[in-house]
């Protein structure tokens, strides 16, 4: 395989989307101060949590804040981001939920540990969070890396998740461009050197307990994109809505966004005239939006909120004319 020397193929390769998969005890409340957003793609700055704290699960000391209030909604981040990377949509969600953001193994204000890192695992950890939390059903929305993490919670505890929103997250090896899986192949320590001056590093330096394990975050992320996954025989397991969301310009292949909606259900016949045969699960393609920037991205949260909020899309010809 060919080295990885740009700057643009690094961060291609971990901005990790939907990764593989592999194979607690107390709580306690930290003060609510937390660095604001490390990005400003728009003039809010996103709040101070209401509530930081920790809980030990499986070997691990998952960092979790807690803003707003409202409908409790889960947001886990992609790969080698954090709480943080969410910026205005962390805001935008929190005017009207009250949002439970966790920073994953390895990632952001949570420690590495000894553990491989495994969606399949970190969907349980979710699961034991929520309940020493207090949490019994939440809405649960992830990006890329974190929405593997939320699918796994859906697949492994579906009734802990009332409704799910998974953005820019495959459910297949394959659903990547195939040009991505040799970079992916080769992500590991030796990568380090090279991402001194991104924005991954930069965010990750700032805030992690132990900035020198990031060769080690970088092995262990490798490891989990070498393993070859198919999950769609849990993607049909799946029973409570389901919305999709996908940039028109994605690292996904459309075709793979489609063959998800596919097994959920959506998209196989016309609604009819009155939505009688409309799917419960939703499929959204933002225009001029890519993998890199959607977790910012100012249609983000007006395409997802509607959805978790139990919401129609539109009024119907019949209820327009009804009003005339």
């Amino acid at each position: 395989m060919r080295p990885i020397h740009s700057t643009s193929a690094v961060l291609a390769v971990l901005s990790v989307t939907t990764l593989v998969p592999s194979g607690g005890c107390g709580a306690r409340d930290e003060a609510a101060s937390s660095p604001e957003s490390h990005h400003n793609a728009a003039p809010a700055t996103p709040p101070k949590p209401v509530r930081t704290g920790r809980v030990a699960i499986n070997g691990l000391d998952y960092y979790y804040e807690i803003h707003g209030q409202g409908a409790p909604l889960l947001l886990l981040h992609g790969g080698l981001g954090s709480i943080d990377m969410f910026g205005p949509v962390l805001t935008a969600l929190s005017r009207s939920r009250q949002v439970i953001a966790v920073d994953l193994q390895g990632h952001g204000r949570t420690p590495l540990g000894d553990r491989a890192i495994s969606l399949i695992d970190m969907g349980d950890d979710m699961a034991a969070l929520l309940d020493r939390l207090g949490y019994a059903e939440v809405d649960a929305m992830g990006y890329s890396m974190g929405g593997g993490v939320a699918f796994r919670l859906a697949v492994q505890h579906p009734d802990t998740v009332r409704r799910l929103a998974l953005v820019s997250t495959g459910f297949a090896q394959d659903g990547f461009y195939p040009e991505m899986l040799p970079m992916q192949a080769q992500v590991g320590a030796a990568m380090a050197p090279m991402m001194k001056d991104t924005p991954m590093y930069k965010s990750y330096v700032a805030v992690a307990p132990n900035p020198d394990e990031f060769p080690i975050l970088l092995d262990r992320m490798g490891a989990l994109m070498r393993q070859p996954y198919d999950w769609r025989e849990d993607v049909v397991k799946l029973r409570m809505p389901v919305i999709l969301v996908y940039g028109d310009s994605d690292m996904f292949r459309l075709e793979h966004a489609v063959e998800f909606y596919h097994l959920l259900g959506g998209g196989l016949k016309d609604a009819g005239w009155q939505r009688e045969h409309m799917s419960q699960n939703r499929l959204a393609i933002l225009p001029d939006v890519t993998h890199y920037d959607m977790f910012l991205s100012p249609a983000l949260v007006p395409t997802v909120l509607p959805f978790l909020d139990g919401k129609r899309g539109a009024t119907s010809w019949a209820d327009q004319v009804a009003q005339d």
